[in-house]
C-alpha cells in the first residue's frame, strides 16, 4: 500500500478509527511513534503522520509535513462504458484505474439490461482502495448516461470500438473520448448515429467481451 485514504487527512491531528484503525493497528501492526503516509483524495496533497496514542478503538496521529504529489497519467481518456452487469464493473474498474483511466460514463446503451442499476459509491470506495494500492492521486471520475444519443450530444470529437478497418493504434495520439459497447455490442439505430470517420477497431477478428475490449483498448491508448 502507497499511502491510507482517510478524508480527514490535513489537520494538524488526525483521529482513526473503525475500519482504518482495524487495519493500520490491528492488522498492520503499527505501533506509537510509526509515521504512515496518508491521502484525502480531494486535494493533491500527501501526508505524513506519525502516532502519538494508541487505545482500544482509536488512535491520535499528528501531522509531520505535507507535499503537494500529483501521480496520474499526463493524457486523459474518458470512457463512455455502455452498462454491463455491474459485478463485471466491479471486478475490472479497478484495472482502469491503475492504467490512469481519468473518467467513465455508464451508458444505458440499447442492448444493456436496464434493470442494472450502478451504485456509484461503491464503484468509489473500489477505486480509492485501488489508489492506495497503485499510488495514484485520485480515483476515476463516475458518471451515468441515460443513452447513446445524450452521450455523443454532449461530449465532442467521440470515438467508437467497433470492427472497422481503421486500428486503434492508428488513432491512440487522437482520442480523447472512446465509447465500447456492451454485451451484443451496437444496436442498428446506434450505429447509424456514428461519425464513420470515429469509428475504430482491433486487428482481431475475433469478438472481445466488454470487459476484454475496454482494458485493451485504455491499454494500448494509454500506456
Amino acid at each position: 500500500m502507497q499511502y491510507t485514504y482517510s478524508e480527514f487527512c490535513g489537520t494538524t491531528i488526525l483521529e482513526i478509527k473503525d475500519e482504518t484503525y482495524n487495519y493500520l493497528i490491528k492488522a498492520r501492526r503499527h505501533k506509537i511513534d510509526d509515521e504512515i503516509y496518508f491521502r484525502n483524495l480531494k486535494d493533491n496533497n500527501i501526508y505524513l503522520y506519525k502516532i502519538n496514542n494508541i487505545d482500544k478503538k482509536k488512535a491520535i496521529l499528528n501531522l509531520i509535513s505535507s507535499e503537494e504529489k500529483i501521480v496520474v497519467n499526463e493524457k486523459k481518456l474518458h470512457l463512455g462504458w455502455c452498462v454491463v452487469d455491474p459485478k463485471t464493473i466491479e471486478k475490472y474498474i479497478t484495472s482502469l484505474n491503475e492504467i490512469g483511466v481519468d473518467k467513465i460514463t455508464f451508458i444505458y446503451a440499447d442492448y444493456s439490461q436496464k434493470n442494472f442499476k450502478i451504485n456509484i459509491e461503491k464503484l468509489e470506495k473500489i477505486l480509492i482502495n485501488s489508489s492506495t494500492q497503485c499510488g495514484r492521486s485520485n480515483i476515476i471520475k463516475l458518471e451515468v448516461c441515460k443513452n447513446l444519443e445524450q452521450f455523443i450530444k454532449e461530449n465532442e470529437d467521440v470515438y467508437f470500438l467497433n470492427f472497422s478497418t481503421i486500428c486503434i493504434d492508428d488513432k491512440k495520439d487522437e482520442i480523447k473520448t472512446l465509447v465500447i459497447g456492451c454485451e451484443g455490442g451496437f444496436s442498428k439505430n446506434e450505429r447509424e448515429k456514428f461519425n464513420k470517420d470515429f469509428i475504430v477497431g482491433f486487428n482481431s477478428n475475433l469478438i472481445l467481451r466488454s470487459e476484454t475490449a475496454i482494458i485493451s483498448a485504455s491499454s494500448k491508448i494509454l500506456l
